[in-house]
């Protein structure tokens, strides 16, 4: 039941990414969101990378990423390792960012 409830509290979104192969200057991250879609259908171009940070879950990898869309929004969004699933955790509001 607490799963289902985590699913509910961050949905999944559908995201093309690219994931790093090998070094490559124009490739920042290992894994680069570049656009993703809501279920209700709302697609959302990511213009810029704001904040990234990985973190241990269990035996997977939690990406952790702050993203400014085209249309000037911010989004947390999380990909999972251990399920290879990505999961919108809120808009964020761009007053957060005090240090730039």
């Amino acid at each position: 039941m607490e799963n289902v409830m985590k699913k509910e509290k961050y949905p999944p979104i559908n995201v093309l990414n690219v994931v790093r192969g090998f070094s490559n200057p124009k490739l920042t991250y290992h894994i680069t969101p570049y656009r993703f879609e809501t279920r209700s259908g709302d697609t959302f171009h990511i213009c810029n990378i704001r904040q990234m940070h990985r973190e241990r879950v269990g035996k997977g990898y939690h990406y952790h990423y702050v993203v400014k869309t085209a249309n000037d929004r911010f989004f947390h969004l999380v990909f999972d390792t251990a399920n290879l699933s990505w999961r919108m955790v809120q808009e964020v509001d761009e007053m957060l960012f005090f240090n730039e």
